[in-house]
């Protein structure tokens, strides 16, 4: 028997089927010499402060720095109470651990995804307590169709060749629990009154928060300045119209009107003629395939309600389906192993297309290139064609699918002309620049129907007599920076920073500085969703911008390092560099260690100042009912509704933030709660579902038969 270990159930579902395996037990597959088992994601996570020490329970200055001597993992604690371990997790684990025993298991098999998260939750799982005395294999896909399983079965490396990766893993869940907890604690303690809540601090949210604060103090502090433009209307001798703005020494704008209104005068009435001409073809390649990040900032751009956390969702979700490729890259093109795979998918695709006589299958270095993958390839669509998808999912496999196929369209070829008019009998320095454009091959627009603006300008030769009939100065003010979106931000996270400008291509954003960035494309969507969390920015329409209490923050914290860029592409960089084995996880893990130390002390000394206070909302002592556990009285508390006898240990709570009402966009209410307790069920109005339509239904709240939690039933009446 070989064991599967899979990230989540239905990875390993897709596994089993791929093997033809139909028999589900209690948290396994099982036949044809296949166990297939799988995690939740992590089962085990790391120990929280207090679990080393009792006197961490509390949070006092001369606690800190903390950092333990040794690392140590316990199972996964239920994210509705803390203080809890997750039954769930809990069982599983056992589960895994029990099938890793069996004397019939000869061999384990990681089929996590292949990158650092996915590794270290294999591996805790795995090598959980001991070492097992049976080899360890791991399963490197980058789909989940079956014809990919059977052939990354085949193809398995030694488990023990993916070390590097996992010490990267663990050095950046190291590196971010030392720094998070200790700078978190310490900055909370020191500026911020009341409790309740913490100021925030991390290695990638703090640079990531920086960003969107200098671009709102460069719009702050943006001065608007006049300029000026001339421009004038010809006429050809066959009656036709063009204009053209005056350009002197290269410039087109002007901050002196007086000069311009002169030249204005004196061009009056006089004649021109036609002083230069170029045509010139020009090629317009499609965009890139996508990377994570770019198809992130490509959808949160395009469609509203979308937000790249959104994005990366609902990317999975098409990836555990089978419909796509690994999405957690940041490559822009794919391995050129892939090629004869590349054309079988390509033709599946576009069967079916009007313009499929125009697709041609090539292997070209913009789409085919070594150089330009780190770890995965660029997101494409896989040989599978789904018959359903939710309307968000069919937005994001649109986009990837119509990416794809735009890399084997012709090339998009447009005209553009340039003419220069000069003014005949008349001392001018500059002349008059008009440009054309206009499309000769649509190509790889036809397939999203992207309309170019052509700009038609009238069939002259150089030396043509044209008559000026028109012209004027216009007012023109400079306009500030815009403000970030989610894509622009993304961008700049990408390449750190570095040589960034927003018309940059594609292609150099992509090629600066492999591993230099802020955070990794699986982790900047969560970096965003947590910056809106915690309140230090907000969003305006599409645009981010700082809260009041992010840019305190920013003015106030001491550690300038975190702030800045390069320290943190750096620190980033050094991970990557771990993953391909060229670093010491011990040398980053005591660079990390210095710089919390050094950074808990410059917090200590800094000047004393409150930058956040937090007010505690006065909650009723109303009783609500009966509790069903033990007859208690219910009473609303700060994060839900829980029994008065908690201190007795009674653990009846309904959560203010119930992840299964949050999949529905609700939140429990008194009256809610008051329904429950009193009829055993609640009529909710209002839900809603998966694909976003409102609708209404009773809900109860029963304890499981088996375990001493309460999950939630849903129910429909005419």
């Amino acid at each position: 028997m070989k064991l599967i270990l899979a990230e989540k159930p239905s990875v390993a579902k897709n596994i089993a089927d791929a093997l033809k395996i139909k028999t589900k037990k209690d948290g396994y597959f099982e036949g044809n010499d296949y166990l297939i088992t799988w995690a939740f994601g992590h089962l085990v996570e790391l120990y929280d402060a207090k679990d080393y020490d009792s006197k961490m329970k509390s949070w006092k200055m001369d606690n800190f720095p903390f950092i333990p001597s040794t690392f140590k993992y316990k199972v996964k604690s239920n994210p509705r109470n803390r203080a809890q371990t997750d039954g769930g997790a809990a069982k599983q684990l056992k589960i895994v651990q029990s099938l890793i025993k069996r004397q019939d298991v000869e061999s384990i098999v990681s089929a996590c995804d292949f990158d650092r998260e996915g590794q270290l939750i294999g591996d805790s799982i795995i090598y959980r307590g001991t070492t097992p005395a049976k080899p360890v294999y791991r399963l490197l896909l980058n789909e989940w169709t079956p014809n990919e399983v059977i052939r990354g079965l085949e193809n398995m490396q030694s488990n023990q060749t993916m070390k590097p990766l996992r010490d990267a893993g663990i050095s950046r869940q190291w590196a971010d629990w030392v720094i998070g907890i200790n700078l978190t604690s310490v900055a909370t303690l020191k500026y911020q009154k009341g409790k309740g809540k913490a100021l925030n601090i991390g290695r990638v949210l703090m640079p990531t928060l920086k960003i969107i604060y200098d671009r709102d103090k460069e719009i702050e502090n943006f001065v608007p300045e006049d300029y000026f433009k001339l421009v004038a209307t010809f006429e050809t001798k066959d009656d036709k119209e063009y204009q053209g703005t005056y350009v002197e020494n290269k410039e087109e704008k002007f901050k002196s009107k007086e000069n311009l209104e002169q030249i204005h005068q004196l061009i009056q009435g006089k004649q021109a003629q036609i002083f230069d001409k170029q045509v010139e073809k020009k090629k317009e390649f499609p965009p890139f395939l996508f990377n994570l990040s770019n198809l992130q900032g490509y959808i949160t751009s395009k469609f509203k309600g979308f937000t790249s956390d959104k994005v990366l969702k609902v990317a999975q979700s098409l990836y555990e389906k089978k419909f796509i490729t690994y999405p957690r890259t940041s490559s822009t093109a794919l391995e050129e192993s892939l090629v004869a795979k590349t054309a079988n998918v390509l033709k599946t695709h576009t069967e079916d297309l009007p313009y499929k006589d125009e697709i041609k299958f090539m292997k070209t270095k913009r789409v085919f290139n070594n150089a330009k993958v780190e770890s995965h390839s660029a997101i494409i669509p896989t040989y599978l064609k789904p018959k359903r998808l939710t309307s968000d999912e069919q937005l994001v496999y649109t986009a990837i699918k119509n990416r794809f196929i735009m890399q084997f369209m012709p090339i998009a070829e447009y005209e553009e002309t340039s003419l220069k008019t000069k003014l005949v009998d008349t001392v001018l320095k500059g002349l008059f620049v008009s440009k054309g454009k206009v499309q000769l091959v649509e190509g790889w627009k036809k397939v999203e129907k992207i309309q170019s603006k052509d700009t038609i300008l009238p069939f002259v030769q150089i030396n043509d007599p044209v008559s000026l009939v028109g012209s004027e100065v216009t007012s023109h003010v400079t306009k500030p920076p815009k403000r970030h979106t989610e894509k622009t931000l993304l961008r700049v996270m990408e390449t750190c920073g570095r040589s960034y400008k927003e018309e940059d291509s594609e292609e150099l954003l992509g090629s600066i500085l492999t591993g230099f960035s802020i955070g990794t494309p699986a982790t900047r969507a969560e970096t965003i969703k947590k910056l809106k969390d915690v309140g230090y920015i907000t969003t305006d329409s599409k645009n981010l911008l700082c809260t009041e209490l992010g840019r305190d923050l920013v003015e106030t914290f001491p550690v300038q390092e975190l702030f800045d860029l390069e320290f943190t592409g750096r620190l980033e960089k050094g991970l990557a560099d771990i993953q391909k084995g060229k670093a010491s996880k011990q040398e980053f893990l005591n660079i990390v260690f210095n710089f919390t130390n050094n950074s808990v002390a410059t917090i200590k000394d800094a000047d004393e100042r409150i930058i956040n206070e937090v007010a505690s909302p006065k909650i009723s002592k109303e009783v609500l009912g009966t509790c069903p556990q033990c007859g208690g009285k219910i009473i609303e508390g700060y994060k839900g509704f829980g029994c008065s006898n908690w201190k007795n240990g009674c653990k009846f709570t309904i959560w203010k933030n119930d992840k299964y009402l949050a999949m529905m966009k609700k939140k429990p209410t008194k009256t809610m709660v008051k329904q429950l307790l009193s009829n055993k069920k609640a009529y909710v109005k209002g839900l809603t579902s998966k694909r976003g339509k409102k609708f209404n239904a009773y809900l109860s709240y029963e304890k499981n038969p088996d375990n001493a939690y309460y999950s939630w039933k849903m129910e429909f009446k005419d």
